[in-house]
């Protein structure tokens, strides 16, 4: 059985250049946050990071100390299940069934047999794509 939630994330820009990521990165990792997700791309001329915290709070502060500007939390869901053929199809299928259109998708497997990934929806269908997929 998959598991979908709606957390939320935050992004931030950096540089485009080598040892960005690491460096803000860094500073989750000592302050002790554990991140459910990562994601990072180019974005007019600089990268966006995008953050899945799993203590909201917790990332919030340590961001503030490190002086690293942040966005305002915005929704995404989170899921994870057992991987099998079709399992993003099902997932999309319950929103395209709602008549709602993800924004964006990612997802990858492990080689113990779980697939987990974020999916984007516009903020105005956040509460009816839940519904759709069960979300809590």
């Amino acid at each position: 059985m998959d598991t979908i939630r709606r957390v939320d994330y935050y992004y931030t820009t950096a540089p485009d250049k080598p040892g960005e990521g690491a460096r803000v990165l860094g500073v989750f990792r000592d302050a002790g946050v554990n991140l459910l997700a990562f994601h990072a791309f180019p974005s007019a001329r600089r990268t966006q990071l995008d953050f899945v915290p799993q203590d909201g709070a917790a990332f919030v502060a340590a961001a503030k100390a490190a002086r690293i500007k942040l966005s305002k939390p915005k929704a995404v869901f989170h899921f994870e299940g057992d991987d099998r053929v079709g399992a993003m199809a099902g997932i999309l299928g319950k929103l395209a069934a709602a008549g709602i259109n993800a924004t964006a998708s990612e997802a990858v497997c492990t080689t113990s047999g779980r697939f987990a990934g974020l999916l984007w929806v516009e903020p105005r269908d956040v509460k009816k794509a839940a519904e759709a997929l069960g979300a809590y």
